[in-house]
């Protein structure tokens, strides 16, 4: 917001300093130095001995800190060398350009933004489930594929997409992606591109709340220490509205301490007699409690619960990642969980069904590629950008720091007994949601060196604080099972099991939430955008009816496939995290398809091959993996064919069928099988007519015919701001003669002091 003030005398014509820094002295701190040589040297070296552990040398077991020395490691040479090939070669940034936060600003929707602030800000947007559960998930296949999919799939794929996607959308006034396909693709790209993001957001949403709603089903403990952030988010968005505006730190620890607070009560309520009834709620009253609770928060101001919660889960996610990562390097947990395992080229897998390829790639989403993430890069974030030379660390930064999370995730997943691991993931019909049920599926596995018994399985859940682990499908309470097995080594001892899985608990729901209410507003304003073709009232963000009947619409939408998921007798997560990674992927796939084509008509050729072979690559096995979900004969695989066999069944007489032991349960089986199918149709039609489109005005681009440009016009910046988390020394002194301006005009000042 501008902070109006009486300028001094005779100031007013002063000449500000430059909006940029000069090129040559950024080039001379670049410079190759020997010291430079000598750290990078250290890091390959490091980098390459964690590889070579986790994947040649392959001993009966492998100690976790190599899973941290190779993902860091990588991680910093792809942002030093490959993000800044990138940068260099595509993006080619023009700090003298103004962004959509400096000449757009609004004071609203539009402000620039401390780029700390919102890289914080972009991380807590895209990090939802996705980096969490899909890595848990995919551990049933071995450690090895998910690791070299994470760390190579993020730094080819994932941060470009959402390095080039916010670029693209920041050049064009932060349009969303719907709107820039529209524009590059024309009607029918545009149109089909639409029906697929909109579409896929709702299955994203709803998987996500299954993900919550799996993880504190029966959890008193759990229900009660989620459900209080919601009031303490509350209270901090009131505490920053009108107590102490502008305090976020302060008023962040007020919240991690509340935060805390509620953990530890937890348990309290949890024994109490009161506590254990009230709270301990079954999984389909808490699905009806979930999508009040995403209707209520999209539906209220921003400043009420969403900014507050990320504010909260902001501290708590990077945090929480932080501490872990120490932790594996101080503990160092021996990993038992094989490189590759049985399932990894068998379509039977208990978790989920398919083989390594193409599943392992659309069930490792987020954390290595997402096309959610797409979403947020071209809504809020390309509207509070600085500068253009931020991008780099906002958009490909973060998405490493997001991989870092799946990371950490995976290790945490197969750190743990593998025994536990199958029978915490798989489906209550297979156990029987007992734990003499679940260690006598399990052991008919016949999986080497897998075995596990009943009072293991009760130990285990009396040792985190619950009264079942068993069936606890959904990654989020076996990836809390495995930090709290890290962690309790690292603080507190055996005794502390508990509190350190419930900590992860609520982690992981802060996580999760912020995606849930995020991705119901950005639905909201997507089925707006539509509706506002007929009625312009929709496209007003102030017609209270009109947002609370957009809300409703998409919370009906996510909320129908959310309880289909809970009752489905095979496991909603078991059967629908496919079809999630699907849809997410083919998301991704769109959104590489309209970087392509953008970059195409601005003159590039070969550097093209950065963006073509992710695209082309997410295409082959999102398409591949429709094709299975689709037309498989196998009904462990294919929707239709289980669709088929349960309808046979069930028109022969039979009662029960597989893991179905009534007719009832048939017949839920039949009917979302058939949603099931036609959503994964849906999805892969309109996906294939965007890239198709998207090809086809490629080529025409490198023919130069059909060269349009959709860009903002140029707008001299008058603004300056670093382009990194830290400061060069030139970006420091002008960063000096910038702050000395504001002083004495802080009437110039669009960030009110605190974005430059």
């Amino acid at each position: 917001m501008t902070v109006s003030s009486t300028p001094v005398p005779g100031a007013e014509a002063e000449t500000p300093p430059p909006a940029h820094v000069d090129p040559a002295r950024q080039r001379d701190h670049r410079r190759w130095t020997p010291t430079k040589i000598a750290i990078w040297s250290v890091i390959a070296l490091l980098g390459g001995a964690g590889w070579f552990m986790l994947a040649v040398y392959r001993g009966e077991s492998v100690n976790a800190i190599w899973f941290v020395f190779a993902a860091v490691c990588s991680y910093l040479i792809a942002y030093r060398f490959y993000g800044k090939f990138i940068e260099d070669k595509l993006v080619r940034p023009n700090d003298r350009r103004a962004t959509p936060a400096e000449y757009a600003h609004d004071g609203k929707d539009f402000v620039p933004t401390d780029r700390r602030i919102l890289f914080g800000h972009h991380f807590a947007a895209i990090a939802g489930a996705g980096p969490l559960v899909g890595p848990v998930i995919a551990a049933q296949m071995g450690y090895l594929p998910g690791t070299i999919w994470i760390v190579v799939g993020v730094i080819l794929a994932g941060a470009v997409q959402d390095f080039l996607v916010l670029v693209v959308s920041m050049r064009r006034g932060g349009r969303s992606l719907g709107k820039m396909a529209r524009d590059e693709l024309g009607l029918v790209g545009g149109i089909a591109a639409f029906i697929a993001t909109l579409s896929i957001m709702l299955i994203i949403v709803a998987i996500l709340a299954m993900v919550v709603v799996n993880a504190l089903g029966e959890s008193a403990w759990g229900v009660w220490s989620v459900g209080l952030t919601i009031p303490i988010a509350i209270f901090m968005g009131f505490y920053l509205r009108y107590l102490r505006p502008g305090k976020v730190f302060e008023v962040s620890v007020i919240g991690c301490a509340l935060l805390l607070l509620a953990i530890i009560s937890g348990r309290w309520v949890a024994e109490s007699g009161w506590g254990a009834e009230l709270f301990h709620i079954e999984r389909p009253w808490l699905a009806i409690a979930i999508i009040v609770y995403g209707f209520l928060a999209a539906v209220l101001p921003v400043w009420v619960l969403l900014a507050p919660r990320d504010y909260l889960s902001t501290f708590m996610k990077i945090g929480t990642i932080v501490m872990l990562a120490l932790a594996i390097v101080v503990v160092r947990p021996v990993i038992e969980s094989p490189a590759v395992s049985e399932f990894a080229s068998r379509t039977d897998g208990p978790v989920f069904t398919g083989a390594l390829f193409p599943f392992l790639f659309v069930t490792i989403a987020c954390g290595a590629l997402s096309g959610f993430h797409a979403m947020i890069s071209s809504g809020t974030s390309p509207k509070l950008v600085e500068k253009e030379s931020q991008a780099r660390m906002i958009g490909y930064g973060g998405m490493l720091m997001e991989s870092f999370v799946a990371i950490m995730a995976l290790v945490a997943a197969v750190s743990i007994d593998q025994g536990i691991y199958y029978a915490m993931n798989s489906s209550a019909a297979a156990t029987g949601g007992t734990a003499e049920g679940a260690a006598q599926f399990v052991n008919s596995l016949g999986l080497t060196g897998v075995h596990v018994d009943a009072a293991t399985l009760e130990q285990t859940a009396k040792d985190v604080g619950e009264e079942s682990i068993v069936s606890r499908t959904g990654g989020a309470p076996t990836l809390a099972v495995g930090l709290a097995g890290i962690m309790h080594k690292l603080v507190g001892g055996a005794g502390m099991m508990a509190f350190w899985y419930h900590f992860a608990i609520m982690f992981e729901a802060l996580f999760i939430l912020t995606s849930v209410d995020a991705g119901t507003r950005v639905a909201r304003f997507m089925l707006a955008d539509l509706l506002g073709s007929a009625n312009k009232r929709f496209r007003d963000p102030s017609w209270r009816l009109g947002a609370w009947l957009t809300t409703a619409l998409m919370v009906l939408g996510w909320g129908s496939i959310l309880m289909m998921g809970v009752l489905d007798p095979l496991g909603g997560i078991n059967t629908l995290f496919p079809l999630f990674g699907i849809a997410n992927q083919l998301l991704a796939a769109v959104a590489l398809s309209i970087c392509l084509v953008v970059f195409a008509r601005k003159g590039h050729r070969w550097i093209l091959l950065a963006i073509a072979v992710p695209m082309v690559f997410t295409a082959v096995i999102t398409v591949y993996g429709s094709f299975l979900k689709i037309f498989s004969p196998d009904p462990k695989v294919g929707y239709w064919a289980n669709h088929l066999a349960y309808r046979d069944a069930l028109a022969a007489g039979e009662t029960s069928l597989g893991l179905a032991t009534t007719a009832e349960d048939m017949r839920t089986v039949v009917f979302n099988t058939a949603v099931q199918g036609s959503l994964s149709i849906l999805f892969v039609v309109c996906a294939l007519i965007v890239m198709v489109v998207a090809i086809w005005r490629t080529v025409q681009a490198l023919r130069g015919q059909n060269l349009l440009d959709t860009e903002d016009p140029f707008i001299e910046s008058e603004y300056f701001a670093p382009a990194g988390m830290v400061p060069t020394p030139a970006e420091k002194e002008l960063q000096g003669r910038w702050g000395e301006y504001f002083t004495r005009h802080p009437e110039k000042d669009l960030g009110g002091g605190g974005h430059h």
